[in-house]
């Protein structure tokens, strides 16, 4: 039997081109994932989120679909 899987990937709205920052999450590990405030520079209040918002500008993670994996 397959699953589906998601990555996590982090954009940017300046000159940072998009990352990959995990891996291989169900559906609902990657739509919690970014339910969380500390997820996006708009929201975040965490000194490590908003150190990276310092250092790179706004961004936010987003998930995509990454393909089938068997069981």
């Amino acid at each position: 039997m397959s699953k589906e899987i998601y990555d996590i990937v982090r954009v940017y709205f300046e000159d940072v081109p998009s990352k990959t920052i995990r891996e291989g999450l169900s559906l609902k590990e990657a739509q919690e994932h970014c339910s969380d405030k500390e997820t996006a520079s708009k929201t975040c209040t965490g000194f490590d989120a908003v150190s990276h918002t310092e250092k790179y500008g706004p961004w936010f993670d987003s998930f995509v679909y990454a393909g089938e994996v068997d069981d």
